[in-house]
């Protein structure tokens, strides 16, 4: 079917024209008419086939003519960068001419550009999940002012881990009665289908066989060879082939760089492209191909999707994909728009047991060829050691499937660092001895500094108790006059001792106080109030007579009971009060 036998706009057709298309893909011929009746479509369709001007075609041609849709926008989710800022650049091109503006959303760049951008008003929409929910909860982008919605590589953004993120979009925007809903994917999961029954109206499905799953024009190959003969191997085949461009692919970023410099090292200028390098390096890298300045890309699977180059002659499978899909998607990059391109594969002990499930998806064995003795070129970089600025960022046979969720995410920064093994440093004693550092010129010699201020007494230091009664707790060199201020100024003016409590006072002796409760000895407190030291143990009188009233903690009770104690035949005391206050006022009466 041609273009112009669809009901478009003159101006789209003419937009069509100037790009060099003239016939449908098997998907535009059965997706566009669908649309534009207005009704939703959920299509299953390959890479490579013209999915995304079967989405746009129709989508302006509702924003120019239907009273549905003017004044709403278009948005296009989609799972990575690459494939957001490809489908931008073909909207401009098949939008020129209408007036449409066309920007694109996704991290790795600043904020401040797509909110001006939003600010200015934008008719096609194109974006990652990540940044598209960043600015819609910032407020910058209202996601119910979207009249038409695409969700492209569907099977790959569940993939990616972002089936509650298009979940969370679609419940902000406009009920699903209001818009228009178009959902392209692969292969039509029971996610994709969930999607469609929950979000979408009555969708009409529309399936592109599965026998093309692969590239009818695509010619493939496959190598056996060892591991250590694979860059021999490929420097041969792009001697024999001479390709004027190839893609060549590796399952790990380690052995993107590692291969990308090994090619230069051998006279083939090569690019890389792994999901660890900056956005605007990736762009800069994807353009300098399409534009033709860069002849060889060495890329993990981050560009195995959505990546479309004009008139690239030949896909070179480095490593043989352990996921099959990927495979599939790989080739995907040479043979399209009605072109006809060549995949390679070399596979290597290593891999190869991924070479079953690749041919029972496809359906098909992939022929088998020969290389001779002189068909491996001379690997110029053999013995050399290439620094790799990707070195450790690979743990073990990580692959780098290219997630990009526009929001920092773990996959996008890639994994952990391998720190690698720890050195040996040999014996203790065999190390050298550490040096003594030299003193800095300026720093002043320890005994010639000012010496530390000396603190003051300890009753001139704050007190620590909630509270305070005036002076500290007597000294034992205090007179008797300044001890009774003090526990008068503490348990009132009306405080009397009795006589008891005054020999007490009067026995106590000098600074031997301390050192006799150190020694289980008498004084004030817990001695016998003779000020002799005998080391007797207190009575239950003088236990009672001393201003703290009780004995250090771990002593027994005396063997016999002294004189003093009160006959066995008098009725036992009561348990004496726990406070020092209330022992106190039960001992000393007041006058």
């Amino acid at each position: 079917m041609k273009f112009d036998e669809l009901q478009l706009d003159p101006e789209i057709l003419a937009a069509i024209s100037s790009a060099g298309f003239e016939d449908c893909t098997v998907v535009q011929e059965r997706a566009i008419p669908v649309v534009l009746e207005g009704k939703d479509v959920m299509v299953q369709s390959q890479t490579g086939t013209g999915k995304t001007a079967a989405f746009l075609l129709p989508a302006f041609q509702l924003l120019r003519h239907s009273e549905r849709f003017r004044g709403s926008s278009i948005l296009v989710i989609a799972p990575t960068r690459e494939l957001a800022v490809q489908i931008k650049e073909e909207a401009e091109v098949l939008s020129e001419g209408l007036g449409l503006r066309a920007e694109v959303f996704h991290g790795g760049v600043g904020y401040e550009q797509q909110q001006r951008a939003l600010s200015d008003g934008c008719d096609i929409v194109v974006g990652t999940p990540g940044r598209i929910i960043d600015l819609s909860q910032s407020g910058h982008m209202d996601l119910r002012a979207n009249g038409i919605l695409v969700i492209d590589e569907a099977d790959r953004l569940f993939d990616m881990g972002f089936y509650p993120d298009l979940r969370k979009m679609l419940r902000r925007m406009r009920p699903r009665e209001e818009r228009l809903n178009m959902l392209f994917s692969a292969t039509l999961s029971t996610k994709a289908r969930n999607i469609a029954w929950e979000h979408m109206n009555d969708p009409v499905e529309i399936e592109v066989a599965p026998e093309q799953i692969t590239v009818e024009r695509v010619q493939q190959e496959i190598y056996h060879v060892a591991y250590d003969d694979k860059m021999p191997a490929l420097i041969g085949l792009l001697n024999r082939e001479t390709p004027r461009n190839a893609i060549i692919f590796t399952n790990t970023k380690r052995a993107a760089e590692e291969v990308s410099r090994r090619l230069e090292l051998n006279g083939f200028p090569s690019e890389f492209i792994i999901g660890d390098l900056p956005q605007r390096k990736r762009l800069a890298i994807i353009r300098k191909l399409k534009d033709g300045k860069a002849e060889f890309l060495v890329a993990t699977d981050v560009a195995a999707r959505g990546l479309h180059i004009n008139n690239l002659e030949m896909v070179i499978n480095y490593d043989v994909p352990e996921d099959p899909e990927a495979y599939v998607h790989r080739i995907g990059r040479t043979a399209r728009a009605g072109e006809s391109g060549k995949a390679i594969t070399l596979a290597c002990q290593r891999y190869v047991f991924g070479l079953d499930s690749i041919e029972s998806l496809i359906n098909q064995r992939i022929p088998v060829g020969t290389l001779s003795a002189d068909d491996y070129g001379q690997d110029a970089s053999k013995g050399v050691r290439i620094h790799l600025e990707s070195a450790g960022r690979d743990s073990g046979r990580d692959r780098d499937r290219g997630r990009d969720s526009g929001r920092g995410r773990r996959d996008d920064r890639g994994p952990r660092r391998d720190r690698g093994p720890r050195q040996d440093h040999g014996p203790r004693q065999d190390r050298s001895p550490r040096q003594e550092r030299a003193p800095r010129p300026d720093a002043t010699p320890r005994t010639e500094r000012s010496p530390r201020p000396e603190r003051g007494p300890r009753h001139d230091r704050p007190q620590r108790r909630p509270q305070e009664v005036g002076a500290g707790s007597p000294k034992s060199s205090d007179n008797l006059e300044d001890r009774l201020a003090y526990y008068r100024r503490k348990y009132g003016e009306d405080f009397q001792p009795t006589d008891e409590m005054l020999a007490n006072l009067e026995g106590s002796g000098g600074g031997t106080r301390k050192r006799r409760r150190r020694r289980g000895g008498s004084g004030p407190g817990n001695g016998s109030g003779d000020g002799a030291g005998s080391g007797n143990r207190n009575t239950g009188a003088e236990r009672a007579a001393s201003p703290r009233g009780t004995a250090p903690k771990g002593r027994s009770a005396p063997a016999e009971p002294p004189a003093s104690a009160p006959a066995a035949s008098e009725p036992a005391k009561t348990q004496k009060p726990r406070g020092v206050l209330d022992r106190l006022k039960s001992i000393f009466k007041s006058s």
